[in-house]
């Protein structure tokens, strides 16, 4: 018998949720909806997170856990208004100060600088996973449910399993440690004080490359313009493509970043188009194809 789809998880749900949670969700303006749906509350109130998914709730322990750590080293980051993550309606909810207002867009720069303050970091006196960029792709596959034609499923799979493997021999230039592991400039909050570090959840323990072959995927596939690459990698103080492992490292970021968009697939054509797209630019091995935000 086949495996009926989970329900999507979309702004509806993720209401019902924050209603079931306690808040006045009438009132709750929806700041973001991807692996979480992240709500405002109103007159000025704290930050609420609703995970996708129950599989969601160790990790969103583990980011409380770690912006109080992040804190404690001085590095300026987000702080949870709750220490604790509840399992409401099968979605893992946690409570979050709101930040003061941005002054101005954080730029790669920013980010460059906050990641040389983490890469200085010893380990937290709790443990910290791999940075498995590969993980979720199952499960991004299975909430799309019948959205994917089942041989593009079956191509990213191949992939992942492909680019796992290679990752196992990577050398690393950089000594591992704490890694952000979803090092954007969209992850950097500016405010009156400065620069701080947001959305915690993939904070691993592992290559320090992770943090920055993101940036490198951002300028091939997603238009980050060349002169913003070279002030991110002027901050940092090494540029990721000098390193032979670079390109093993991106294209498995590649894979996860395709994959994780056909989680948006039902139900939403622009998704689905644009998962479609990366698709073929991966079987095309076409790296000029750039890829649209989402």
């Amino acid at each position: 018998m086949a495996r009926v789809p989970e329900a999507p998880f979309d702004e509806e749900r993720a209401r019902a949720v924050l209603a079931h949670a306690g808040f006045p969700e009438r009132d709750a303006t929806l700041l973001a909806l991807g692996e979480n749906a992240v709500f405002g509350l109103a007159g000025g109130g704290p930050v609420v997170r609703v995970g996708r998914s129950a599989e969601l709730l160790d990790r969103m322990r583990r980011e409380l856990r770690t912006a109080v750590w992040l804190a404690e080293q001085g590095v300026p980051t987000v702080r949870p208004a709750d220490p604790q993550a509840r399992l409401t309606e099968g979605h893992p909810v946690t409570v979050w100060h709101r930040l003061p207002p941005a002054v101005r867009p954080a730029g790669a720069a920013d980010l460059a600088a906050l990641l040389r303050l983490v890469h200085r970091l010893p380990a937290p006196p709790f443990p910290l996973p791999r940075r498995d960029l590969l993980d979720g792709v199952e499960r991004w596959l299975r909430l799309a449910g019948e959205a994917v034609d089942p041989a593009d499923a079956a191509f990213l799979r191949e992939r992942r399993d492909r680019f796992a493997q290679a990752m196992t021999g990577l050398a690393p230039r950089l000594s591992p440690g704490p890694i952000h592991g979803d090092a954007l400039p969209r992850n950097v909050h500016i405010g009156p004080d400065g620069p701080a570090l947001v959305d915690l959840e993939t904070f691993s323990h592992d290559l320090r490359e992770h943090d920055l072959v993101v940036m490198a995927l951002s300028l091939d596939r997603y238009g980050l313009p060349a002169e913003e690459y070279a002030a991110f990698s002027a901050t940092y103080g090494w540029d990721v493509r000098e390193w032979d492992g670079c390109s093993v490292l991106r294209r498995a970021r590649e894979t996860a970043s395709c994959a994780w968009m056909a989680q948006h697939a039902r139900g939403n054509p622009a998704a689905l188009t644009e998962f479609r797209r990366r698709v073929a630019s991966l079987r095309a091995d076409d790296p000029t194809v750039r890829w649209r935000s989402f």
